[in-house]
């Protein structure tokens, strides 16, 4: 399993606009149209990376209760679906309705959008303002498939408090660490 850690985009940009397809509904969806009231979580993620598949339970619990504060979640994937044809759109729609996600799985099938958020690995947490500007970028929390360390979100959920709570998110970031995006050759 390869490690590969984030980019760690500088945090104060601009959160980058996008249009695409959402795999459940089959609706186009923008980023201006998406965004939360109170901020905006991007997440890249895949449907075969074990990285993700650790992770998966906590994302669609944050997302839940999340959701219902003010703060919007997105999830991207942006995998070559040839050369691993699990991550394909239809297989990302079923993923999404048997993990329970409440918030859209988009297909970036270009891969533009995650070379724009200079995304790196599966899975790799964006956290953005009211006014879509980054405050967080990083990991979820500090467990790994197979490292013992509970899953509880801590990092990220810290972040998204902080947040809400219009204190500022702390600098101190550490990159996620998952399986590399499959670029297309």
């Amino acid at each position: 399993m390869a490690r590969t850690p984030s980019n760690m985009l500088p945090l104060g940009t601009l959160a980058p606009g996008f249009e695409l397809p959402d795999t459940v509904s089959g609706k186009i969806c923008s980023l201006d149209e998406m965004k939360g009231e109170k901020g905006t979580v991007i997440m890249f993620i895949c449907n075969h990376c074990p990285f993700v598949v650790h992770v998966n339970p906590m994302i669609s619990k944050l997302g839940k209760l999340y959701q219902e504060k003010g703060i919007a979640f997105l999830a991207i994937s942006s995998n070559d679906i040839v050369n691993y044809p699990q991550d394909a759109p239809d297989l990302m729609k079923k993923k999404a309705m048997e993990e329970g996600y409440t918030f859209p799985y988009l297909y970036d099938a270009t891969q533009l959008v995650a070379k724009a958020y200079d995304a790196a690995c599966t899975p790799d947490f964006y956290l953005f303002d009211k006014n879509l500007r980054l405050v967080y970028r990083g990991q979820l929390d500090d467990s790994r498939p197979g490292n013992g360390i509970p899953l509880t979100g801590n990092d990220l959920r810290e972040a998204m408090d902080a947040l809400l709570e219009g204190r500022d998110v702390s600098a101190r970031q550490k990159p996620s660490i998952g399986c590399n995006i499959k670029w297309i050759q």
